[in-house]
């Protein structure tokens, strides 16, 4: 049975259209393309079937391309209805990766089209805000009966898996590729807080400079929010729990203050805290009439919809990806892209050239845990530091850039305790 005949997508004739895509994204992902060369030689997943949840656009096609040429059976399926791209899902069916995804399913569909692909029982998986994960140890646990471990792309997902590793119910390992430096310090900070606004941009058509953006959460990827809302030029606020990254905000020339103030400023706002009911009924009661909520988190819970639609008189579509939510007072409230991943749901998602390093991550940490599953154990485990710095290699080799190196006396003058 072909690929073809396996998949279930929405129309196999939009192919061309997707492998142009593909291609593009693959001429600006040089360190990838190393890895690819290393897979082709070495074959590291010869024989193994490898599921992949992740957005499902023309980056992550690539990277399921990279791992199916280490040897892999590959079946992928998509982390976000609204992210999944029908054309790249074609195009990855005629290069011969099995796809379970459509744009835009209802809840029902999106969940089963997940578990599809999980039915052919992996070896390995690569996972986006522990979905996978959370069927496997809830719905459908016989199928992972095969499972050697797998990578987690989010924090989100590694917050489920760490609370699954913490009360012992977790069933294989997990590498946390969010962690690794070459993810949170680039991916999260540089293509975060480039997406988030493009894909805010291209939405509304909007003027940013001289507004007041309020940026919920200040992570790696509120800090790449905020320095691009502040490049833009925009009065920019901060909310926090963590004192810590409180003053760190404050420091960096942000204004910091709880969400009940910021709500009353707040002309745009972005959250990116991975929690639930960040905004919500108390504070839509206070925001400006026209103010734009966004999301850059996991799910769709980060602002209660439950809660601004009980506010409002009528919601109604005013633009695509827009929702305007028209309150019992007469203000409007507009959500941008059901409040799902705006950078996503409403973009292209992260620029290549940082995919590319979080994707190399994803594919090195594959085989790592492919190798390791065993001495591992069922635990939540960081991306060894050789393998993070590895993928920066690669990245500046791929610059033209070179550094420095230590000396031999260097590295023993710091290996002694001793005076000089």
């Amino acid at each position: 049975m072909s690929t073809a005949d396996k998949s279930i997508i929405a129309d196999l004739s939009l192919a061309p259209e997707g492998h142009l895509k593909i291609d593009w994204v693959r001429a600006h992902m040089p360190v990838l393309n190393t890895i690819r060369e290393q897979f082709e030689r070495d074959q590291p997943f010869k024989g193994l079937k490898v599921t992949i949840a992740l957005h499902l656009e023309a980056k992550t096609a690539y990277l399921a391309k990279v791992v199916k040429a280490g040897g892999a059976e590959v079946t992928i399926t998509g982390s976000n209805p609204l992210s999944t791209q029908d054309d790249v899902c074609a195009a990855l069916v005629e290069d011969g990766i099995t796809v379970f995804a459509k744009y835009n399913p209802s809840a029902r569909v999106f969940k089963e089209l997940n578990i599809k692909a999980l039915e052919w029982k992996p070896d390995l998986i690569i996972d986006d805000g522990g979905d996978l994960a959370t069927i496997l140890h809830s719905e459908r646990p016989e199928l992972g009966e095969n499972l050697r471990g797998g990578a987690e792309e989010t924090t989100t997902g590694i917050i489920r898996l760490k609370a699954m590793e913490k009360d012992g119910s977790l069933k294989f390992p997990m590498v946390a590729v969010n962690d690794a430096y070459c993810k949170h310090l680039f991916d999260n900070r540089y293509g975060t807080g480039q997406s988030v606004w493009d894909g805010i941009n291209r939405t509304t058509n909007l003027m940013v400079a001289g507004k007041t953006v309020v940026v919920v959460g200040y992570g790696w990827c509120g800090k790449g929010v905020a320095m691009r809302a502040k490049g833009l030029g925009a009065n920019v606020v901060v909310t926090e729990i963590d004192a810590i990254k409180a003053v760190e905000a404050y420091m960096d020339g942000f204004a910091v203050m709880p969400m009940i103030e910021a709500a009353k400023i707040g002309e745009f706002f972005v959250t990116v805290t991975g929690n639930r009911d960040v905004i919500r009924g108390e504070h839509y009661e206070v925001m400006k009439d026209g103010a734009l909520i966004s999301n850059a988190g996991h799910f769709d819970v980060e602002a209660n919809k439950p809660e601004l639609a009980e506010l409002s008189a009528s919601v109604r579509t005013v633009r695509r990806n827009i929702e305007e939510y028209k309150l019992k007072d007469g203000r409007s409230i507009y959500l941008l892209a059901e409040g799902r991943l705006v950078n996503l749901a409403a973009g292209d998602g992260h620029p290549a050239e940082i995919m590319d390093m979080t994707f190399a991550l994803q594919a090195v940490a594959l085989r790592y845990v492919n190798e390791q599953y065993k001495s591992i154990g069922n635990q939540v485990v960081d991306v060894p530091y050789e393998l993070d710095e590895q993928v920066a290699r690669l990245k500046l080799q791929s610059l033209g850039i070179g550094i420095d190196k230590l000396t031999e006396e260097q590295i023993a003058y710091l290996d002694s305790w001793k005076e000089a």
